[in-house]
């Protein structure tokens, strides 16, 4: 069984029956994640693993920090013993430094998961990023308005998405750039 296909197994136990619509965005999430083997060739797997990965942190079963970024990483680097490369971009997707400042765990964060290679990490910050809470495609611009709407203005989450906005958009736009030129 390769890692896409275990990642997908563990996401699916983790978070299709309590939490449907999460899963219905990180089966689309995984969906980006595939298309982009034009330019990540050999690595698209272990991106594909990561889109997978990337919000088991909301299981209710594996919350600890109310961080998921942070608490799915550590699920998967403590009980799990998944690859460290999955642990990191799970760790770090969609410019989570900004939400951990926000959350006062930005040490935490960075000391025990360390950034992974930054063309991967902005592949999956651009599936993420564009794709919506029921797994369909969406534009970057109309993702962050849902992500808005979804908490209102003044939540953490919501002041971290806006503080992360250039790097999220940059992220997919690189990304965009990449295909393109690709012919993709």
């Amino acid at each position: 069984m390769g890692q896409a296909e275990w990642a997908r197994d563990l996401a699916e136990r983790l978070l299709a029956e309590p939490l449907p619509r999460r899963w219905a965005h990180t089966q689309g999430v995984a969906a980006r994640a595939q298309s982009l083997v034009p330019i990540l060739g050999d690595e698209a797997d272990t991106l594909t693993a990561a889109a997978y990965l990337h919000d088991i942190g909301y299981s209710p079963e594996l919350i600890d920090t109310g961080f998921h970024p942070l608490d799915g990483a550590r699920y998967l680097r403590d009980v799990a013993g998944a690859d460290e490369r999955l642990c990191r971009l799970v760790a770090h997707h969609s410019c989570a430094v900004s939400e951990a400042a926000e959350r006062g765990l930005l040490d935490v964060l960075t000391s025990e998961f360390t950034q992974e290679r930054p063309e991967l990490v902005e592949a999956l910050t651009y599936c993420d990023m564009t794709t919506g809470p029921d797994g369909r495609h969406l534009d970057v611009t109309e993702r962050l308005t849902e992500i808005h709407s979804r908490y209102g203005s003044e939540h953490l989450v919501s002041r971290s998405i806006t503080a992360s906005t250039p790097c999220i958009l940059a992220a997919v736009q690189a990304v965009e750039s990449a295909l393109a030129a690709q012919g993709a």
